[in-house]
């Protein structure tokens, strides 16, 4: 096993949905021109008038038949080149249910890995099918984290970052584009805007 091993959320840490989301929120008239194109802005005014059912089904809507439309974060590829070339085990390891909760009962699973084919993880990074986790529960993806051994688990999420289970030989890493994202936030837990930053952090490069 190599000494460093680099667990990645996916959802909304290596991949961006903003336009996406935007673009069929709009399509849908479920928003007007002057909410911000971010996944989260959309979230909240939805949940703020009252539609958390139209956005549940929006957001399984966007991750299974919208998913090529998605993209990278800035400085994602950056990092995983960096990763390689530091011989580092990369895992992806993602609570992602089969189907969406609400709507057409898309394969999100499958969405997902036709995306991560499509942006050359399994060509030209080197991603192998076992290195790809999606897992049904918060719970056992705190499990897998601690049964790959990773030094390393970056995502976006405050609160999962600083479950009382979260693995204690793993340093947690948040990725917060939007400064909203750090509420709530553990002292124990580093903070990052950008890939470039957790990059230098990790690599000291």
């Amino acid at each position: 096993m190599n000494d460093l091993c680099i667990g990645l959320d996916f959802d909304n840490t290596i991949v961006c949905y903003d336009e996406v989301f935007y673009k069929e929120a709009m399509k849908r008239e479920l928003i007007s021109p002057s909410v911000p194109a971010l996944k989260e802005k959309i979230k909240e005014t939805l949940c703020l008038e009252g539609k958390e059912d139209q956005w549940t089904e929006l957001q399984g809507y966007v991750y299974g038949k919208c998913m090529n439309g998605a993209r990278l974060f800035p400085g994602f590829i950056d990092f995983l080149l960096c990763a390689r070339k530091n011989n580092a085990q990369c895992f992806i390891i993602s609570h992602k249910t089969k189907v969406p909760y609400k709507g057409p009962a898309f394969d999100l699973h499958r969405s997902a890995l036709d995306w991560l084919q499509t942006n050359g993880f399994f060509s030209t990074f080197g991603f192998s099918t076992s290195d790809i986790h999606f897992l049904k529960s918060k719970q056992l993806k705190l499990q897998n984290i601690a049964e790959t051994g990773c030094t390393y688990f970056i995502d976006d999420l405050p609160e999962f970052l600083s479950e009382k289970d979260f693995p204690p030989q793993t340093t947690p890493i948040l990725f917060a584009p939007e400064s909203a994202q750090r509420q709530g936030l553990s002292n124990a837990v580093l903070s990052f805007q950008t890939w470039n930053e957790i990059r230098a952090y990790v690599f000291g490069k």
